[in-house]
């Protein structure tokens, strides 16, 4: 049992953490120069603030997903949307990084958001702590959505 219950640990943290891998190339071998010129709203962070953010995050999705998989009452459509949203996750990164498209990546933001809410109501159902771990990152990207909103309005 115990086995069993690093193994998928270590999968969904490699999982999930290949897709901060990949946001986080793009962004930081094509962020600049263009995202210095960007005009930014009060309430931006500094930079360095978001890699340890999104590092706690990442972890506390991967705990969230490992917790839920090993619940009595488990959905597998849950375990696959936690796939489509990470894929989303990691799209956000290369269309605004990547791409600079700001618009685009505010609808994106949109989504993901959309998909953490439903995450969040399947996690509920099921495993308390895995609704608990992921109410903060909802939280960080409804704050990256009203960040991303005053980049568009803004430039």
């Amino acid at each position: 049992m115990m086995k069993n219950k690093i193994l998928s640990f270590s999968l969904f943290f490699i999982i999930t953490f290949s897709a901060s891998f990949i946001g986080g190339l793009v962004t930081t071998t094509l962020k600049e120069p263009w995202y210095s010129t960007l005009i930014k709203s009060q309430f931006n962070p500094p930079d360095w603030v978001f890699a340890p953010i999104w590092t706690i995050l990442y972890f506390m999705m991967t705990l969230a997903i490992w917790k839920y998989w090993h619940s009595k009452n488990r959905n597998i459509g849950t375990v696959y949307i936690y796939f489509i949203h990470l894929a989303v996750n990691t799209t956000w990164s290369i269309i605004f990084f990547g791409f600079h498209k700001i618009f685009f990546s505010l609808v994106i933001l949109v989504i993901l958001i959309l998909l953490i809410i439903i995450l969040i109501v399947r996690f509920k159902s099921v495993n308390n702590l895995s609704f608990l771990l992921m109410i903060p990152y909802l939280l960080w990207c409804i704050y990256a959505l009203f960040l991303n909103t005053s980049l568009f309005v803004l430039n």
